[in-house]
């Protein structure tokens, strides 16, 4: 809990229903009224309304009015609430108010991870919202940046106190930047003569010593929230989101994929998707694994999703496929364990972005070397995830590699929509996968990567010119056609996969060619950013 006394609390009576409301902080500007949600303004010693907050979408994050905790040795307490929307979803900014100082920041989630935000002032003009460019760079603050988000947005209700008075209902863009000091800056213009401009950098919820959260303390060691069921709106089977930042669920009956990010009381959207392979590492499985010099975390899978490369038209490069396990820790948040051709790597979204220039990135000090670029695309989805699946969502993907240190780096950079988002991450050998996971010892063979793929349809093409040529061989090559030339993916991939099916098709009369990317994966959050 706080420690320090809080500085003298004032209350004054709602001019729309007479309830008392009351503030923390002398210096804070407005507040919702808890019974009748008018949002009000101080004026001298009284509160003037002017206008109604709209109801808060139940969204299940773990915060909560009253919880409090410390950052940079400092108490604090959430005192207020902004619930803003955009077209593909929302997200919440928490008002936490210190104790000692009266200051205030903004906790707020960020790609699964959560940012504590201070307002800072600008000794420059900020730049016109028409003059921003995704991925462009850009100095402010004395700082360089890149922007990373674009977002249309509306302020959409609001709860508690707050420094000033909210812009409801008002649609505004939020531009967000980020830079290599792994700081995340939000240029907010919801008024554009005065635009509000905060930096943030990114917290872990255990190292805030959080107190009085949401239904999340009866056990210190428990990953996922209590299950909330819900019926599938294609076929009436139960849905129990666990995650309480769940925003897409597939159906695990229909796989249909499931929408919560607009709130469970409308009507839910979903859109049916085509079948695809079983993840080789079940969904709720934990694993134990190391990230960087951390010490190894269990983490759980709560989502599984496989992924292609889509070759340019007259590229003669095979579609390259790969997979992706969604993984989950209750303080460290979301990593990403891929499943690539080319090996195995744990895989985190970056607060920051790291210095780009031609064909290199840099990252706290280590250099990347581009080596892929190319359109993904997401096929197959399964669990749950806290980002807005999109059917057939697609993303604009440029990887990069390190081998500079004890083992292989990897920096991915992808654009989806008008959101850039950067992961970073290291290999893994398959036996550490199998390991963490438990996984029986006859498992392990299925998961290496590094071997070389099978013969591709051109090269089996070939061949059997060259044995019509050869006549004396024409018997043996019919005994050789009647094998299965795919048995290589289905014994490295399994029958149902992606790898497979495709072979098994190319070969029916068809073509696939050859390895153009895919070798990290990474994070597609279909736009928002800091959210």
């Amino acid at each position: 809990m706080a420690t320090e006394q809080p500085q003298r609390r004032w209350q004054a009576l709602c001019p729309n229903c007479g309830a008392p409301v009351e503030f923390a902080s002398a210096a804070s500007a407005s507040a919702v009224c808890s019974f009748c949600r008018s949002t009000l303004v101080r004026d001298g010693d009284a509160l003037r309304r002017i206008g109604t907050s709209a109801e808060l979408i139940e969204d299940y994050s773990p915060l909560q009015l009253g919880a409090s905790g410390r950052h940079a040795g400092e108490a604090f307490t959430i005192v207020g609430r902004l619930q803003l929307r955009y077209a593909d979803g929302g997200w919440n900014e928490w008002h936490a108010l210190f104790d000692s100082t009266g200051r205030s920041a903004w906790l707020s989630e960020d790609n699964g991870s959560f940012v504590m935000a201070f307002d800072a002032p600008l000794a420059e003009a900020a730049p016109a919202p028409e003059a921003l460019r995704l991925g462009a760079p850009l100095t402010l603050g004395g700082s360089g940046w890149s922007v990373a988000a674009l977002t249309q947005t509306t302020l959409a209700a609001a709860e508690g106190e707050l420094p000033r008075p909210p812009a409801l209902g008002r649609e505004f863009l939020v531009a967000e930047l980020r830079n290599e000091r792994d700081e995340v800056g939000s240029l907010e213009y919801s008024d554009p003569q005065a635009p509000q401009w905060s930096i943030g950098r990114p917290v872990r919820l255990a190292d805030l010593q959080l107190r009085g959260l949401r239904d999340t303390e009866s056990s210190s060691t428990r990953s996922l929230a209590g299950s909330r069921a819900l019926a599938c709106p294609n076929c009436g089977a139960a849905l129990e989101p666990r995650l309480d930042s769940t925003v897409s669920i597939i159906c695990p009956q229909c796989r249909h994929v499931v929408d919560l990010s607009q709130g469970v009381g409308a009507e839910l959207k979903h859109f049916a998707q085509a079948h695809g392979g079983e993840p080789q590492i079940a969904l709720g499985s934990t694993g134990s694994l190391a990230f960087g010099s951390c010490t190894p975390v269990p983490w759980q899978v709560v989502g599984y999703q496989e992924r292609c490369d889509i070759p340019e038209p007259g590229d003669d490069d095979e579609t390259t496929f790969w997979r992706e396990y969604l993984l989950y820790n209750r303080t460290e948040g979301f990593v990403f364990l891929v499943d690539a051709e080319d090996g195995w790597s744990l895989v985190r979204p970056l607060t920051g972005a790291p210095a780009a220039a031609g064909s290199t990135a840099s990252w706290q000090g280590r250099s990347y070397r581009r080596k892929y670029a190319y359109a993904a695309r997401t096929t197959y989805v399964l669990g749950e995830f806290y980002w807005q699946l999109k059917r057939d969502e697609r993303a604009q993907v440029v990887d990069y590699e390190s081998t500079s240190g004890a083992r292989k780096a990897v920096l991915s950079r992808e654009q989806t929509g008008n959101e850039v988002t950067w992961s970073q991450g290291e290999a893994l050998d398959a036996t550490e996968v199998a390991r963490a996971f438990r996984l029986a010892p006859d498992r392990v063979a299925a998961l290496q990567r590094d071997a070389a793929p099978p013969l591709s349809p051109g090269r089996v093409l070939r061949w059997i010119i060259i044995i019509f040529v050869l006549l004396p061989l024409l018997l043996l090559m019919l005994r050789l056609c009647s094998r299965d030339d795919c048995q290589g993916y289905a014994d490295s991939f399994g029958t149902n996969s992606a790898e497979y099916q495709q072979c098994r098709r190319s070969n029916s009369g068809g073509y696939i060619g050859g390895t153009s990317g895919g070798s990290y994966g990474g994070y597609s959050s279909g736009g928002g950013g800091h959210k």
